[in-house]
């Protein structure tokens, strides 16, 4: 059998496209969203959570339409976008007054997920408002945490999905190209980590990277059933200086490329980031899936 594409870890083989063919031939008047859905339950191709992967198949079947290995039916309605067509969060107003003292001094801080709760709104406003990258919705699976002490906000982090190739963590991992395939999803990568402006509190920044490590995988297994066993963040060394998190004990990794994960001309096109990366266990390459 001659594989004419691999898309996601799965090869295509001419036995899967004649598969397909017929499953089209077989419902005629589907449409591309319903043949997808078709196609996953015969194939039983499901996430991790035991959802069907409709839009991950979708596109391998609209790839293997524009290599005329199959033929589509026309598209019947194209639905808007809500990522494309989603608003800045609204400005919400808090008492920035300074936080100037010592970690002792801030007293018992409180770490709550956020995401899908009342407090989302204010979470997301605050990172529009003073992340220097402003907000944008985290990619696939993630996390909002919002700290408060004395019932006032002063941080925010999210941790979302691992970019799926990454070359200095897997490197430094040291799986295979099947493996990261198959445990990517029990990595957590730190996209954003804000402390408000106004707060001015001496080691707070390693001290929260270190509570939150110590209860993310039980977070992440409590909201998408299984645990996370690494971190990992991008810091630009233009900018920072990324002190926080080594002073939490996570590790430089190595420098990106700077092209992006969409890049076609293998050119750099943005600035170098500094991976930096944190195991949750000793055992993480194993759990990874990583062979000795």
């Amino acid at each position: 059998m001659e594989t004419v594409l691999t898309y996601r870890g799965r090869a295509i083989t001419t036995d899967d496209v004649q598969f397909i063919r017929d499953l089209i031939d077989k419902h005629s008047e589907a449409s591309r969203r319903a043949l997808s859905k078709h196609l996953c339950e015969a194939w039983d191709w499901r996430q991790a959570n035991g959802s069907l992967r409709d839009q991950v198949c979708r596109s391998m079947m609209l790839a293997l339409h524009r290599a005329d290995h199959i033929k589509l039916p026309p598209v019947r309605c194209r639905p808007n976008n809500p990522l494309a067509q989603r608003s800045k969060p609204k400005k919400v107003e808090i008492d920035s007054s300074p936080i100037d003292m010592s970690l002792s001094e801030l007293g018992p801080l409180q770490i709550d997920l956020v995401r899908r709760t009342a407090e989302e709104g204010l979470w997301n406003s605050l990172v529009e408002t003073h992340h220097y990258l402003g907000y944008t919705q985290p990619v696939g699976e993630h996390l909002k945490y919002l700290i408060t002490a004395s019932d006032r906000p002063i941080a925010c982090l999210t941790f979302s999905s691992a970019p799926r190739h990454l070359g200095p963590r897997d490197r430094f991992i040291g799986w295979s190209a099947q493996a990261r395939r198959s445990n990517i999803r029990f990595l957590a990568y730190n996209c954003r980590f804000l402390i408000l402006p106004w707060v001015r509190v001496k080691f707070l920044a390693s001290h929260l990277l270190g509570r939150i490590s110590r209860q993310i995988s039980n977070d992440w297994q409590q909201q998408y059933g299984h645990p996370v066993h690494y971190l990992e963040t991008f810091v630009d060394p233009s900018l920072f200086a990324g002190t926080c998190y080594r002073a939490a004990n996570w590790e430089y990794l190595g420098l990106t490329t700077g092209r992006g994960k969409d890049d076609l001309t293998m050119k750099q096109n943005r600035t170098l980031k500094e991976v930096l990366g944190y195991p949750l266990t000793r055992k993480f390459r194993e759990l990874l899936g990583c062979v000795n």
